[in-house]
């Protein structure tokens, strides 16, 4: 792990997260060095100053964009776009909920995100999936090099990711390789679900699940049959969940284990373990729509898999960085152990030697990414050699 703020967790998260979604080190060195005071600062003020040096180096790409446009570069502009894109995300997902001029930080993140795509040309299309009175946002990477009906693999957030952080770090695009879409989505509780539509997280995941199998089914370039599902963090529980009691699913992938969130949250209520963002239980309330702590602990009473990932019929891989200090290695262990139904179940510990080790890999995720794009491609029937 990268540790630019040793005594802020938090903030390293983000710092490398930015990284595996293409920051650079220069950029990075300007942003952060006028922080290192702000770092050990309470929440509030730190992630203030914070957002101010990531929007400035942001705005400042967004200018040098443009100045590429007005000459015709436009693959050079959308890469810098592209680039300011996920510093304003970075920016945004560290401020608290309501805080002053979050939402149009989230709005100027989209924007400047769709814009880079469309100049880059990237193999990435924005897609609204019916749920209720709204839409469930997803991004859709096609396959490569695939004629009639490709595979697919849905893949969901966590508990403060995004469909384009997901986007960003790679998996669609190294699926892309091997021949399986990628259907990346914002679910409810996450990115434009929550932010734009109200829309707060369940614990039944497989309600907004089926909604997004049901579309694919419509569609002439997915094959029905081939489906599968990846989870990130606190998808390491919406995944088995919703693969448990949606049949349609052929496969299931979590990317950092998330046995028994409620277990999770009361040693956090004891300070054990590390939080994911600033504001911590402000935001969990915000994306379970809990009125306040007692409300939410209820809801997070039903968040966990015993008794459910029993239940999964189809092949299912569970990986794990060896040092996650947000959620312990025996809870991999123990879905693993639960999947006994599974007829190709597998584990993997990501260790030092091939890296990944942090929480769901975001301290590297290039070797673990390419290991589940692999096991996804064995399993949905892509390929793993051009």
């Amino acid at each position: 792990m990268f540790r630019y703020f040793p005594t802020n967790y938090v903030w390293d998260l983000s710092v490398n997260l930015a990284i595996e979604m293409g920051a650079k080190m220069g950029e990075i060195q300007e942003m952060c060095a006028p922080l290192q005071d702000a770092a050990k600062q309470p929440d509030a003020a730190g992630t203030k100053a914070f957002r101010e040096t990531w929007a400035r180096m942001a705005d400042k790409l967004c200018e040098l964009a443009a100045e590429d446009e007005a000459k015709g570069r436009l693959i050079s502009a959308g890469d810098k776009y592209g680039r300011a894109a996920t510093y304003y995300l970075t920016a945004e997902r560290l401020q608290a909920h309501g805080a002053e001029g979050r939402m149009a930080l989230y709005k100027r993140f989209q924007e400047v995100f769709n814009k880079g795509i469309k100049l880059a040309g990237e193999n990435c299309e924005r897609v609204e999936i019916p749920y209720g009175d709204a839409h469930i946002s997803g991004l859709l990477v096609r396959a490569e090099g695939v004629s009639g009906r490709a595979p697919i693999l849905v893949q969901v957030n966590g508990l403060d990711s995004t469909k384009e952080m997901k986007y960003r770090v790679g998996l669609p695009r190294w699926l892309a390789q091997r021949g399986v879409s990628s259907l990346i989505i914002d679910q409810p509780g996450t990115g434009e679900a929550l932010r734009l539509h109200g829309l707060t997280a369940v614990y039944n995941s497989e309600i907004w699940a089926s909604k997004v199998v049901d579309w694919l089914e419509q569609r002439d370039d997915i094959d029905a049959k081939r489906i599968g599902l990846e989870g990130v963090s606190l998808g390491g529980y919406y995944c088995p969940r919703a693969v448990a009691f949606e049949p349609r699913f052929a496969c299931g992938v979590v990317w950092g284990a998330n046995h028994d969130w409620r277990d999770v949250q009361k040693k956090r209520l004891l300070k054990e373990g590390s939080f994911p963002v600033p504001h911590y239980w402000e935001h969990v309330r915000w994306v379970w729509g809990a009125k306040d702590m007692d409300d939410f602990m209820k809801i997070a009473e039903n968040v966990h898999l015993d008794g459910v990932v029993e239940k999964i019929k189809v092949p299912f891989l569970v990986t794990h960085g060896e040092k996650d200090s947000q959620i312990p290695l025996h809870w991999a262990q123990r879905t693993y152990d639960q999947l006994v139904n599974s007829p190709e179940r597998e584990l993997k510990i990501f260790t030092e030697r091939e890296g990944g080790v942090q929480h769901s890999s975001f301290d590297n995720s290039a070797n673990a990414g390419a290991y589940i794009a692999d096991w996804v491609a064995e399993t949905l029937g892509g390929r793993t050699a051009l």
